[in-house]
């Protein structure tokens, strides 16, 4: 399921943000990262949340191709692009997601 979400018809996301903006900086792949791909990762992920490790391994693998985008932090491991862009990595987020539903 989720392999076809992402690398179906939705893999055009990074051809649609990478043409136009060759050279982004920090603060504009913020702005596009929450308007283009964070949409693309989050969609319907409260009803079916991932538990193979699979589709979780292919959800945070269009995270790292898109944090690549930004020329400046391509030297840097994954987990220090996350912290210098100020993102959560998706297993972050749906542990957060899991614990404020039980909360509620």
């Amino acid at each position: 399921m989720c392999k076809i979400c992402i690398n179906g018809k939705d893999s055009d996301w990074y051809h649609m943000v990478r043409r136009p903006f060759r050279n982004l900086d920090i603060s504009d792949f913020r702005l596009i990262y929450k308007t283009f791909i964070r949409p693309h990762l989050e969609f319907c992920i409260q009803a079916w949340s991932p538990h193979y490790i699979k589709d979780i391994e292919v959800l945070e693998n269009v995270q790292k191709a898109a944090t690549k985008l930004v020329p400046k932090l391509r030297k840097f491991s994954y987990s220090t692009r996350l912290r210098m862009l100020g993102i959560t990595s998706q297993k972050e987020k749906r542990v957060r997601g899991d614990m404020i539903e039980v909360y509620k």
